[in-house]
């Protein structure tokens, strides 16, 4: 199947690494014009670069704009932003996310149990309001939520972080009630995948977190993006308020299913 972009403008929050910056080069190679954001500079510079430099299609441009994903002033400019530049926003990507606490949610104090939710749920709702109103809601389009499989599950350490995805589920499914039929709204939720974000969780004990899965391997950032282009690309047109799982068969394996 060739998934094309041609002609459409993505705004990617958390662009400037990881499963961000994948889905900004999957949809550049696509054909689409990308707008990256992040919180600094210095990695939007870095990633434009790179993903320039990797391209393999010269149809699209790559810009950047720094934002914070938690300030919705921000927001609204940087779709304020990507429609003065490509005259549109057809595609947002909600991807930026931050867990600022690890260990059991009954001793997280309000600060970092504040700055979690303002980032990774009600950012989403923010962002997402902010390309509504920027075009969306004339012209349509399709909006991607990145939630996590521990939004579907139950585990130690980051469990705030994963009540918040829980949170960023529930509203896809929400948001694509009220914004059909003129903007799709899917999300997905991966696995463990291999970025700096999870690195605490996955770098000491690879080799035998893979084993247990199905696929025998972490996910990586492309594995992300390629599920993000479809979702994003007209093969997806009837597909809306779904949250897609990637994650190496890892929920198969929680739930019983595989031995």
């Amino acid at each position: 199947m060739d998934l094309r972009l041609d002609g459409k403008t993505a705004l990617v929050t958390g662009g400037s690494r990881g499963i961000g910056r994948a889905i900004a080069q999957a949809f550049v190679d696509a054909g689409a014009s990308v707008m990256l954001s992040s919180r600094r500079a210095e990695g939007l510079t870095e990633s434009a670069a790179a993903i320039e430099a990797a391209r393999v299609d010269q149809t699209g441009e790559v810009a950047w704009s720094v934002a914070n994903a938690g300030d919705p002033e921000q927001a609204a400019a940087c779709v304020a932003a990507t429609v003065e530049r490509f005259g549109q926003v057809d595609i947002l990507v909600n991807n930026a996310a931050t867990n600022p606490y690890y260990g059991p949610i009954i001793d997280i104090d309000q600060g970092r149990a504040d700055k979690t939710v303002r980032v990774n749920q009600s950012g989403y709702l923010e962002w997402t309001q902010a390309a509504w109103h920027g075009g969306m809601a004339e012209s349509g389009g399709a909006v991607l939520n990145i939630a996590s499989i521990g939004g579907l599950t139950v585990e130690g350490g980051i469990g705030w972080y994963n009540v918040t995805k829980a949170a960023v589920i529930h509203l896809t499914s929400q948001l694509a009630g009220e914004l059909g039929p003129m903007v799709r709204v899917n999300a997905i939720a991966p696995g463990l995948v291999k970025t700096q974000l999870a690195q605490a969780l996955w770098e000491a004990g690879e080799e035998k977190i893979s084993r247990r899965l199905p696929t025998r391997r972490l996910g990586e950032p492309e594995d992300i993006a390629n599920a993000a282009l479809f979702l994003c690309s007209d093969a997806a047109s009837w597909i809306t308020g779904e949250t897609l799982v990637v994650d190496g068969g890892s929920l198969c394996i929680a739930s019983g299913s595989l031995s």
